[in-house]
């Protein structure tokens, strides 16, 4: 451990794995330390022992739920767009030849007191009672506009000229940038939503990134890939000290007696209610999707934020057959979860289990270029990872001076359709 590093990050979350894959493929020396024997952080998967242990202490699970080996429950569950930033991400790294895919069933919202489906086609636009006619009309016409454009071919612009917009056309643009994607992320793989979710749960994502870093280190996704450049990871590393020099910069980090000495320090920092529950069926009015998300527009429950609902089940083998996971979350505006998830678990229909939590989210106080220190913020309530990738490439634009170049062929990804 007494060796000097470009870059030493604290953590083994999906973000600090993400973020050291890359500083890897890029070629520093990164070496990656963890408190905990295993990978995953904050955003680790536990089987069904371990869910127990974490929210009942010593009772044991009921058999009737089955083996523990054949759950995953993601602790941070996040769909990604299939044509999305973390896909692209993934690729660059060369995770995708460790991890399968299978595309989510469904993604609905919440309105009026009824669960409907998230309109992506002209065709859905129409039908759906989300709108009235001239709106219908309208949202076929713009997504008609956003599946036809082409940035380099003028004649796709309907005479707009996108370097000369009011206010009001540009916020329209943007979120017909993300409707592209959306669009885009929905035909990859022709399903019933944008989504996608690697088998057996988030938990491998990190355990990969370790196997493509370093052949000879036990891990999974990202942290294999950081070792297969380059990376050294230590687990089981008590009392992470960061140590600083009189002008306040990092120069290493201290656990056990030994020091590794490096110029940059990433580390973590970690308020979300949640709800986690076992069932037996899918969420009702989701068409009996067996993958799905449900947001809960915080105008329609008088709430401050949106909640939103989470659910995977067996087909994407994080479950025993015929066992649903499912999750609500929200920013937590109480101390009071069981009451202020009430709106999301009343949708769930019956269920077998229900564990609640509440963890801590925060963001970064400190100033990066005066103390060498790129501390990536907390997860939130969302249940895409969009943000959450942004903020990892944020962190390696500010760690190496440029940006990641993810121009990258999304045919290499690999998924598994069932």
């Amino acid at each position: 451990m007494d060796e000097e590093y470009d870059v030493i990050v604290l953590g083994t979350g999906l973000k600090e794995c993400i973020l050291s894959g890359l500083l890897s493929v890029d070629g520093l020396k990164v070496l990656h330390m963890d408190r905990n024997d295993y990978y995953g952080g904050e955003s680790t998967s536990l089987n069904l022992i371990q869910l127990w242990k974490r929210f009942r202490g010593s009772d044991k699970p009921p058999a009737h739920l089955g083996s523990s080996r054949d759950y995953n429950v993601d602790m941070v569950p996040k769909f990604m767009m299939a044509n999305g930033t973390l896909v692209r991400v993934l690729i660059h790294t060369d995770v995708t030849k460790y991890l399968y895919f299978k595309a989510v069933d469904g993604s609905f919202v919440y309105n009026k007191g009824k669960v409907h489906k998230v309109p992506a086609t002209d065709m859905e636009a129409l039908k759906s009672p989300l709108m009235g006619i001239f709106e219908k009309r309208r949202a076929r016409k713009f997504f008609i506009y956003v599946q036809d454009y082409d940035e380099t071919d003028p004649k796709t612009h309907e005479g707009m000229d996108l370097t000369r917009v009011t206010t009001r056309e540009l916020i329209a643009l943007l979120a017909g940038g993300f409707s592209k994607l959306y669009s885009e992320s929905l035909a990859r793989f022709q399903g019933g939503s944008p989504y996608i979710y690697p088998l057996y749960g988030l938990g491998e994502l990190p355990q990969v990134l370790s196997l493509v870093l370093s052949l000879c280190t036990p891990g999974i996704a990202f942290a294999r890939l950081s070792a297969v450049y380059g990376g050294t990871y230590m687990l089981n590393k008590p009392e992470c000290k960061v140590e600083f020099n009189e002008e306040g910069q990092v120069i290493g980090v201290t656990s056990e007696g030994e020091t590794a000495r490096c110029k940059k320090v990433v580390r973590k920092v970690g308020r979300v209610a949640r709800a986690i529950a076992i069932m037996n069926h899918p969420i009702p009015n989701t068409n009996d999707c067996h993958s799905v998300q449900v947001i809960l527009p915080q105008k329609q429950l008088g709430r401050k934020s949106d909640m939103y609902l989470f659910c995977c089940s067996y087909s994407h083998n994080v479950a025993p057959k015929g066992k649903f996971i499912a999750f609500v979350s929200t920013e937590a505006e109480t101390d009071q979860p069981e009451i202020e998830l009430k709106p999301g678990i009343d949708l769930l229909g019956p269920v077998e289990e229900l564990f609640f939590d509440i963890y801590d989210r925060s963001e970064p106080v400190n100033e990066p270029s005066l103390d060498n220190c790129f501390i990536s913020a907390s997860y939130d309530a969302t249940t895409h990872f969009e943000s959450t990738v942004m903020d990892v490439l944020n962190m390696y634009t500010m760690i190496t001076g440029k940006a990641v170049d993810l121009s990258v062929d999304l045919s290499a990804a690999s998924a598994a359709e069932e």
